[in-house]
């Protein structure tokens, strides 16, 4: 495709005449990565495809600077890139590229997950990465052991572990014991999350909502203040609870 190739060569140019671009590199570039891939993210979330298309060629271009960092270092090339995941997609649709049966969806992820291992994963946990949001890592880690077989049947126990989880934590908190917990937090939560997935909830999107809505509500604290000509560093809580109030019945 012509504008591909186009991009590519701009991609190669920039490295070799940019002083920023020279600068770069596999590490430089993390978090220009991750960034990239949430500003996509924010804008299906949005709903705007015009700001989609703009941040998807922003993650191509990530794509391409590694691919052709890694080129200079005699290690691969974009077109090794496409090369894989091309092989690596056929491999893991034998149901379309191959004579295999699916009839379902759940099918093809059983089967998707049976070829994963043939290919030299030595557990069914690998290929998680270790620096996915804890909250996606966990609820990843519940999905693949729940796969097989390592789950619990009825979502009233799972509750019942989130419960005992908290009386572990107020217990480990009245013991004024820092160490054990931070341990027991970390216990409610992964509980909560597994909870989560026993009723079809999305942990990480649940509480980026509620992070969401909480924003908004305490924006409105502010903006009413400031309307008011009040300072909200000199504002009492029970002006703020008032107006926080006010917010909670507009949203």
């Amino acid at each position: 495709m012509k504008e591909f190739d186009e991009f590519v060569d701009i991609m190669k140019r920039l490295r070799k005449e940019c002083p920023w671009d020279r600068e770069q590199t596999h590490h430089s570039l993390k978090k220009h990565f991750v960034e990239e891939a949430y500003e996509a993210l924010d804008a299906i979330e949005r709903n705007n495809f015009h700001d989609l298309e703009g941040e998807l060629g922003d993650v191509a271009l990530q794509v391409a600077f590694h691919a052709i960092i890694a080129e200079e270092e005699g290690k691969f090339t974009l077109k090794d890139v496409f090369q894989a995941i091309n092989e690596k997609l056929i491999r893991r649709h034998p149901h379309v590229y191959g004579d295999a049966v699916v009839n379902s969806s759940k099918e093809q992820t059983h089967l998707w997950d049976k070829i994963k291992m043939g290919e030299g994963r030595m557990s069914v946990l690998d290929g998680i990465p270790q620096h996915f949001p804890a909250l996606m890592k966990a609820e990843k880690v519940q999905r693949k052991a729940s796969k097989v077989g390592f789950d619990w049947k009825e979502k009233e126990d799972v509750w019942k572990k989130v419960e005992e989880e908290i009386a572990e934590l107020h217990e480990a908190v009245r013991a004024n014991d820092k160490a054990k917990s931070e341990k027991e937090f970390g216990d409610v939560l992964f509980s909560l999350v597994n909870y989560a997935r026993f009723i079809n909830v999305e942990p990480e999107e649940a509480l980026h909502s509620t992070v969401q809505k909480f924003s908004i509500r305490f924006h409105y604290i502010e903006e009413k203040l400031r309307e008011a000509g009040k300072d909200i560093h000199q504002s009492t809580l029970k002006e703020m609870d008032q107006l926080w109030d006010e917010a909670k019945k507009q949203t």
